[in-house]
Formats: C-alpha cells, structure tokens, sequence
C-alpha cells in the first residue's frame, strides 16, 4: 500500500511540476529546499512513531526534490533560521515591502479569507 501511495504522489508532483513549468516564461533552473533534511523513513514501522507520525515536511520535502532532480533542476538548500536575513541582504531597501508586504496587506491566511478581501480591492 505504501508503495502504491507513493507511486501516486510521485506522479500526481511531476505533472503539477510540469503543468508549473510549462506556465512559466521562462524555464525552471532550480528548486529551493529546506536544508537539514534527514531522509523519509521507508520502513512502516518508523512511519508511525514520532516525528514522522506527527506531519513532519521531510517526506513532502524528498518528493519534491526527486522530482526536480527528475527534471534536471538544481536542488538548493537553505537554512530556515536565516533565509529572512539573507533574503533581506538580497533586497536592501525592498525588503520590508517583499517580506512583510503580502501579511500586511491581506492578513495571516489563518483568521482571514484571501477572496472576500480581494474582491474589495478591485
């Protein structure tokens, strides 16, 4: 079952990473990861004990990344702890619009709706 299920998941991410690619003006070069990854377990028994029972990303994380490679895009890791700081390096005097911008504008996705809102703006 297990196999299956991945299976799906690994097809279902390929043509949504096609279907991605393909909308884009220009070609995919490289897909950004959270670094640290340690691997999914592939053995069920570890699947069902902490953390990997708890919803932990690394399996979504691993799947995307094989798919990339799939591709031939270059899979680049970041460190979540710095890649505001970096980010913000990167876009200087921009970066407070770029990274605070959207949360500031539409609120946290969690106590607000997206559409409502922007039917509003328009």
């Amino acid at each position: 079952m297990i196999a299956k299920v991945r299976a799906s998941v690994m097809k279902i991410t390929a043509v949504s990473m096609d279907e991605l690619a393909s909308a884009l003006p220009a070609p995919i070069t490289a897909l950004p990861i959270r670094g640290g990854q340690s691997g999914f377990p592939k053995d069920i028994a570890t699947q069902r004990r902490p953390p990997y029972r708890v919803g932990r990303l690394d399996h979504v994380l691993q799947v995307l990344a094989e798919v990339a490679a799939e591709r031939g895009w270059d899979i680049c890791t970041y460190d979540a702890k710095n890649v505001e700081a970096e980010a913000a390096a990167i876009l200087g005097p921009r970066a407070d619009e770029v990274l605070h911008g959207p949360r500031t504008t539409l609120g946290p996705p969690w106590s607000k709706t997206i559409g409502p809102r922007l039917q509003q703006q328009s």
